[in-house]
């Protein structure tokens, strides 16, 4: 009987997998069986390429990660709505902002993944996690109020990750 498994040789991390293979159909913005083709491929490949380097598999909340994956998608759609208003529309209506999101936990899936998400989300950039300090820098292309965009970074998306990843929240102050 072999030690090995056709899952675990194939497939040592099925989620990335998938997110590898859909990833590549965003990028080709095609559907055809060339790029079908490729997804699945590099969907193979680049996690059995990376499994060496992957010591550990987080255990995860599923059903919140999906939650949140919702979250993301709608958050972008509307943000590029608001962002394609403000770059088409008069140009003293932007109010671009430096501000700064403090972090709950040190965790660092939590706090990559929040900065990967403020990125992606249109009309938003994450400068860098600053781990000194406890916070990320963002950097917003137009907010009225600062303060009222961190709070919904956080209730948006930084206490769904933790949930998803089971941190708890740090009792220090971050003022």
């Amino acid at each position: 009987m072999p030690t090995w498994s056709f899952w675990k040789v194939w497939l040592p991390h099925p989620f990335i997998s998938v997110i590898v293979g859909v990833s590549w159909l965003m990028l080709a913005h095609s559907l055809d069986i060339a790029n079908l083709l490729m997804a699945l491929l590099l969907g193979l490949l680049i996690p059995r390429l990376i499994n060496p380097f992957i010591t550990h598999t987080p255990n995860i909340n599923w059903s919140l990660a999906i939650k949140l994956g919702w979250v993301v998608l709608w958050d972008i759609v509307v943000c590029n709505i608001r962002v394609a208003k403000l770059v088409l529309g008069p140009s003293d209506r932007l109010q671009p902002k430096w501000f700064r999101v403090p972090l709950e936990t040190e965790h660092d899936q939590v706090n990559t993944l929040l900065a990967m998400i403020i990125t992606t989300t249109p009309g938003t950039v994450s400068a860098g996690i600053d781990q000194e300090r406890g916070d990320i820098l963002v950097h917003a292309l137009s907010t009225e109020d600062a303060e009222m965009d961190v709070q919904e970074i956080k209730i948006r998306y930084e206490i769904p990750l933790m949930q998803i990843f089971g941190v708890h929240i740090n009792t220090g102050d971050h003022s």
